[in-house]
């Protein structure tokens, strides 16, 4: 499966490079809207909520509305989890959340699943050298996604893995680092980081691995999709 994603900052929709630098931005969202709409799900992530430096919560809810989205970025308590479902959002992203001291906070995530149920909850595995970021990918702690996956597979319904290194780049995704998670988890698995043609979105696909995707969908690189340049 495809999976669109929308990645908000300072109000508008943006594409960034390994999550600094800014790539791409629009604000034509209604076009869009429209062109994600014959999707199953769409990512929505609020990048200001993630680092730290503001949020777009109105932005998101009205997305949310208008869309089938998995939404992301600053979800840190139960609360924030079940007001985004509540505002429209069919499943919630957590990342940095799933932490205490730089280690798996396995009772946090029972807590989780206990309030909003594990199918409406995807666990952010967001890999830098091989080691699980947090914080809007600026610090990385001492867990493998391995052992994420393995230690917080019974409290939720997917997982999303972002290979940091080749996000946003467009040179591929490197999909032998995805072939021992899928092993590990009967749960729903997501891929994203550099993908950009459709014969990887169906690599994936034969691996049991969905697929999210950005800037090649912004840049028009895959078909179906005319970016709002053309």
């Amino acid at each position: 499966m495809l999976i669109p994603s929308i990645d908000l900052m300072g109000g508008k929709i943006v594409q960034l490079v390994q999550g600094r630098k800014k790539a791409l931005e629009f604000d034509d969202f209604a076009a869009w809207v429209d062109r994600f709409a014959k999707y199953p799900l769409v990512q929505l992530i609020d990048l200001d909520a993630a680092i730290g430096t503001g949020n777009n919560v109105k932005l998101v809810r009205e997305l949310a509305r208008q869309l089938p989205c998995q939404v992301g970025g600053g979800i840190r308590t139960v609360e924030a989890a079940q007001a985004a479902l509540e505002a429209g959002a069919q499943r919630v992203i957590l990342g940095s959340a799933l932490f205490a001291e730089d280690k798996l906070d396995e009772g946090f995530a029972e807590q989780l699943a206990e309030a909003v149920a594990p199918s409406r909850l995807v666990f952010a595995l967001d890999a830098v050298g091989g080691r699980v970021a947090i914080h809007g990918w600026r610090k990385v702690t001492g867990v493998s996604p391995l052992e994420m996956v393995r230690g917080l597979e019974e409290w939720c319904g997917a997982f999303l893995y972002t290979h940091v290194e080749t996000e946003g780049l467009l040179q591929g995704f490197p999909q032998e680092v995805i072939r021992p998670l899928r092993e590990a988890t009967a749960r729903q698995l997501i891929a994203a980081g550099g993908i950009r043609t459709q014969e990887e979105i169906d690599q994936l696909h034969a691996m049991g691995v969905d697929a999210v995707v950005g800037m090649a969908i912004y840049q028009g690189l895959l078909p179906g999709f005319v970016t709002s340049r053309e």
